[in-house]
């Protein structure tokens, strides 16, 4: 019995450790085209925005529009920083530079990442102590609505969520490290973990904290995203180090990034702007801006983000290739412009089910679901315009450029601007027309950025390209068209209040429509009218993309078979397949 236990202890231990070996090897491995690379990046983040979703939903439960204004609001400068010090380098500069100084050698690469987080850990340190110690009369300025008590809450929060900024600086280094080795599926967990400790610690920590309850959760999530990275950079090589003397590479990183720093210095004063004007329309309307600015954005990282990261490095390799460049650079655009159009023509036609559906709570009522869903429909305009200049940017910062998109974003934000004060301060129109101004901005840098970048590398803006992205318009129009109709049709108090006429007409005698009307005061009828809704029209775009020989549908129907695509992109030659042998051992916001 003794032995027969003890065969059996073994068996288990050796199984065990044949599943820890076989899940470090899936954490650990690589992924060499486009196609692998984004599609491993978008189930993490569907996954991530799930989880973004739930938090937000969890925020709309325990705490009312106005008082989430001010946790929102507090976010505006620690945000500020994290964007212009840390994002800013990360997302242009470091993966470029630290790919090619793996071609010189390990040693030097592993030694300028160790440098950039003791130096970015060191700049950051001072920029909080400087708008730490102001942020009272920073707040004061920048959201003037909310009156000396509402800014003292603010500052209160602002300065705890400072603390999280500190953890990402080291995190997004490590994203750096492990994307440019294409190591995407770490990275994409760590916003998954990043969401949890937020939703964690409101649940938890709110019956005795209050509105503090949340930002401690961004710390503990903060420090997550930076924990679950660690490991795996560790192995590949990567160790902390205390030396702050820039070398050749740390000079290079920072002639890169000062462009991006200063394109997202004047993001963040676009932002502040916001922040100002909706705090003067009234004190919720900040959190209707925000909440709409989140629903907007899952297709934009969804689509955008996966592929800009997969892009970049993918880019950054051709080294002169033009061909490949531009065959790379064409199939992240024509697929970015396949999945968001028909995206952002469902969130204008299902705007209202889609956000009663997501934050409607006792507390969340329908006056604040109405402007959410006006705010989220203006915003659902810009979401392609979004995605393409995700990706046009990274071609540019692939080539070692980036002050073009500095200048584009100049020439943005001075529309963003300008459009803000002169819709809501001149005529006094509301909170939606914020994201007028940010649509009308995000409209010119795609165009602008697309010019440009086919003038660089040329053959990009043909007729050719221009008729495929015809197609794809012509598609998302029809379904679009589809699912409004449906909406309203099976809708029973939109039946009752506007279409009750068509009783009358022979069509409702031959097909009853009446008798399939949905109730849309009750949940369950709303998922099911917005989830059949959203379905047909899926149907109809696919169906008429297969149609008009849209090579991005049969694409996505080979991969929804699981069937590898090897035509999509070839995979990287084989001398390039693995640019460093492992050793012995992220957007967030």
């Amino acid at each position: 019995m003794l032995l027969q236990a003890y065969g059996e202890y073994n068996r288990n231990k050796a199984g065990m450790e044949d599943l820890i070996t076989k899940g470090r090897k899936i954490l650990s491995s690589q992924q060499n085209s486009v196609l692998s690379a984004a599609s491993l990046i978008m189930v993490m983040i569907v996954v991530s925005m799930v989880l973004g979703l739930v938090r937000q939903r969890v925020l709309a439960s325990y705490f009312t529009p106005d008082s989430l204004s001010l946790f929102f609001a507090a976010f505006r400068l620690p945000d500020a920083i994290f964007q212009v010090l840390v994002f800013g380098t990360f997302s242009s500069a470091f993966i470029p530079v630290f790919s090619r100084t793996l071609n010189e050698g390990k040693a030097k690469a592993w030694l300028l990442a160790g440098k950039v987080v003791s130096i970015g850990l060191a700049i950051f340190l001072f920029a909080v102590a400087i708008v730490g110690f102001g942020a009272v009369k920073i707040y004061s300025v920048i959201a003037p609505g909310y009156g000396p008590s509402g800014t003292a809450e603010i500052v209160f929060l602002a300065r705890i969520l400072f603390a999280a900024q500190g953890f990402f600086v080291v995190s997004y280094v490590l994203t750096g490290v492990l994307e440019s080795l294409r190591r995407f599926l770490v990275p994409a967990l760590a916003p998954i973990f990043y969401n949890l400790g937020i939703i964690l610690g409101t649940v938890v920590l709110t019956p005795y904290l209050g509105l503090t309850a949340p930002a401690v959760g961004v710390v503990i999530g903060a420090f997550a995203h930076f924990i679950i990275q660690y490991p795996l950079s560790r192995r590949l090589g990567f160790r902390f180090t205390l030396n702050l003397k820039p070398d050749e590479g740390v000079k290079k990183i920072g002639q890169l990034a000062l462009p991006r720093v200063i394109d997202l210095a004047f993001d963040q004063i676009g932002k502040s702007v916001e922040l100002f004007l909706s705090s003067i329309i009234s004190q919720a309307s900040y959190t209707y801006y925000t909440f709409a600015n989140t629903l907007q954005l899952l297709p934009v990282t969804l689509f955008g983000t996966s592929l800009a990261k997969a892009v970049l490095p993918m880019l950054s390799h051709q080294d002169g290739n033009w061909k490949a460049y531009r065959k790379i650079l064409l199939v992240a655009i024509y697929q970015a412009m396949f999945f968001t159009l028909p995206l952002s023509a469902a969130l204008i036609t299902l705007r209202i089910p889609v956000v009663r559906l997501i934050y409607g709570t006792k507390i969340f009522d329908w006056e604040a679901t109405v402007q959410t869903g006006t705010i989220l429909s203006v915003f659902a305009i810009s979401i392609v315009f979004q995605t393409l200049m995700s990706i046009l940017a990274r071609a540019f910062f692939a080539l070692h450029d980036t002050k073009t998109p500095v200048i584009i974003s100049f020439i943005g934000l001075t529309i963003l601007v300008v459009g803000d004060f002169t819709l809501v301060k001149g005529f006094h129109f509301g909170v939606w027309a914020l994201a007028a101004s940010f649509a009308a901005s995000t409209l010119v840098e795609a165009i602008i950025l697309m010019i440009l970048i086919d003038k660089r590398v040329g053959e990009i803006v043909n007729s050719g390209f221009l008729i495929h992205i015809l197609k794809i318009l012509t598609a998302t129009l029809i379904s679009g068209g589809a699912m409004f109709f449906m909406l309203k049709v099976f809708d029973k108090s939109v039946w009752v209040k506007r279409l009750s006429f068509l009783s009358g007409v022979e069509v409702t005698k031959i097909f009853p429509f009446e008798r399939f009307m949905l109730d849309t005061r009750y949940t369950g009828n709303v998922i099911i009218l917005t989830g059949v809704t959203f379905l047909v029209g899926a149907i109809i775009y696919t169906l008429l993309s297969l149609l008009f020989k849209i090579d991005e549908a049969g694409y996505f129907l080979s991969v929804a078979k699981k069937v590898v695509v090897k035509r999509m992109l070839p995979p990287l030659p084989p001398k390039e397949q693995e640019p460093i042998t492992p050793t012995t051992d992220t957007q967030a916001q």
